[in-house]
């Protein structure tokens, strides 16, 4: 051994001691009760195994095709459709369609499915829910497994979830879906104007959290924090003691990869879910010190998650490059690369000293600021980003723009607000997180977005007009209560309506509410609609 590679596996033994040092905050717990009720579902296989499943476990087969008697209760499926839900202790079968007489439904613990595919697809399943085709050796091991499963089982709430930080809806506006298209459990629902996370189907996959703009839905166990401050403490430990090139691995649980298997200067971050680590703790591990990040992937990393985590690589490399530093010094690769990876260190910086926390926007802007800061040659001052990043700002066309501020009052994130006394479109595009929901809940369809990063820290918190007009004042009383451009498309779009027919209704379209209810008190036509002669409504003859 070196002294160079010495020197580096000390350091890194000490920093793995110190980083330990960092103690995580309790969760709660999740509690499952099983009686080792299990169904056994499927063919001839299922017909045969379902007997082998004695005491304590209670099997029911729910046969698909034939009406053989196998010793044990059954169902036969008759060609209903069947649909399984819940969990363990808690799943639900379903046989027909419900309301009908040949419904009939089931419910049971535990799931064994022995159909050639599996009943439920998602990429993780629930808890108790188990399948195998034909593999008599994965059977087996199921088997065993199953025999275990009776009795009141826990695990950790992995997330926390804040409604009020969610974009995924306002008043009844489509917003972010990142956290549903994400999730390999399907444990999140969608409820219009927020999002639900079922704690009993969510296996700790991460991927929400860390695609989640606003961090309105977190890991809990770990919490952000403690991860942060534990890399912190890792990399300047290892510094400390003379350690050299740091190279931040986080490793899957499930990849059983042991320190002694990396290179020296490889400090192992091990993680329930590769996914659930996100860009503002890769680029925090940078600004720390790290010389470079690597996401070991082990092969369990669901399909469907591959392309969120892609997208947060892509924002990150943008941000990267357009800072200066190497792209590859943040990097997903497969575990068997790790020994001959060729990766590219970043310059010396200056480690960071900034107070991390569970703000997950403002710690990425931390991180952000001080790589902004370090770089060698001053950075443009506008960096595009690719389409599902969460940075950038919305534009207003202002021809077709009517002030109606529609916008200001859906914005999940007060990313647009009304300009006070006056009419008047703000925008602060440290907030804006690219939901969309203003674009699609704008009546006039005056918004669009552009996703980009204001890489100067002073610039990105200015506040910046999108558009403002001259109240217009009502004609009765003089007070301001609209703009002109808005009291223009009422009256356009009002002219046909049979209640301003007459010269005087429309006039009271250019009223403030109050003058406008007194003026119709006071007209005989708006008391008595057939006065008006050849008027357009209901008493129109």
């Amino acid at each position: 051994m070196s002294i160079t590679h010495s020197t580096n596996y000390q350091a890194r033994e000490h920093a793995l001691q110190q980083a330990a040092t960092i103690t995580m905050n309790p969760t709660s717990l999740i509690e499952y009760q099983s009686r080792g009720r299990i169904a056994v579902i499927g063919g001839v296989e299922a017909l045969e195994f379902a007997p082998r499943l004695i005491d304590p476990l209670h099997p029911q087969l729910v046969l698909l095709e034939g009406q053989e008697e196998p010793g044990v209760p059954m169902v036969a499926v008759a060609g209903r459709p069947i649909q399984i839900e819940g969990y363990m202790g808690a799943f639900k079968i379903s046989l027909g369609e419900e309301g009908r007489p040949n419904y009939e439904s089931l419910a049971v613990d535990l799931v064994l499915d022995l159909c050639a595919e599996p009943l439920l697809d998602m990429p993780i399943k629930p808890p108790g829910y188990f399948h195998s085709a034909t593999d008599e050796d994965k059977l087996a091991e199921i088997k065993e497994t199953l025999f275990e499963l009776i009795g009141v089982f826990e695990k950790p709430k992995f997330f926390d979830y804040d409604a009020t930080l969610c974009a995924h809806g306002r008043n009844g506006v489509e917003g972010c879906s990142r956290c549903l298209d994400a999730c390999p459990a399907q444990a999140i629902t969608d409820l219009v104007e927020s999002i639900q996370v079922n704690p009993n189907l969510c296996q700790g996959g991460g991927v929400c959290a860390s695609v989640c703009p606003t961090g309105a839905i977190r890991y809990s166990y770990p919490e952000p924090v403690h991860i942060l401050e534990r890399l912190s403490l890792l990399i300047s430990s290892y510094r400390e003691q003379g350690g050299q090139n740091p190279v931040i691995s986080f490793i899957p649980e499930s990849a059983a990869l042991s320190k002694e298997a990396l290179p020296d200067n490889y400090l192992p971050v091990y993680v329930e879910e590769l996914a659930s680590i996100g860009l503002e703790v890769w680029l925090s591990s940078l600004s720390f010190g790290a010389s470079s990040i690597l996401l070991m992937d082990d092969g369990t990393i669901p399909e469907m998650v591959i392309n969120p985590l892609q997208d947060q690589l892509e924002t990150a490399w943008a941000i990267l490059s357009g800072l200066g530093y190497p792209e590859t010094t943040l990097q997903l690769i497969k575990v068997d690369e790790s020994d001959s990876l060729q990766a590219s260190a970043m310059p010396p910086v200056q480690p960071a000293g900034f107070k991390v926390s569970n703000d997950k926007r403002q710690v990425a802007y931390f991180a952000i600021d001080h790589l902004f800061h370090q770089a060698e040659q001053a950075p443009p001052e506008i960096l595009a980003m690719p389409a599902a990043s969460p940075f950038g700002r919305v534009k207003v066309n202002q021809e077709a723009c009517t002030l109606c501020l529609a916008c200001t009052s859906i914005c999940p994130a007060n990313a647009i607000q009304a300009g006070g006394e006056s009419p008047r479109l703000i925008f602060q595009e440290l907030n804006c997180v690219q939901c969309g929901i203003c674009a699609r809940g704008c009546p006039e369809q005056a918004i669009t977005l552009e996703p980009r990063l204001i890489t100067d820290p002073e610039r990105r918190l200015a506040s910046l007009t999108l558009n403002e007009e001259q109240p217009f004042h009502c004609i009765s009383c003089g007070k301001p209560f609209a703009t002109l451009s808005v009291i223009n498309t009422m009256v356009e779009k009002l002219q046909g309506h049979w209640m301003y027919q007459s010269a005087r209704s429309r006039q009271r379209l250019k009223m403030c509410e109050d003058c406008r209810v007194v003026d119709a008190m006071q007209d005989p036509e708006a008391m008595d609609p057939t006065m008006n002669v050849g008027q357009i409504g209901p008493n129109a003859h």
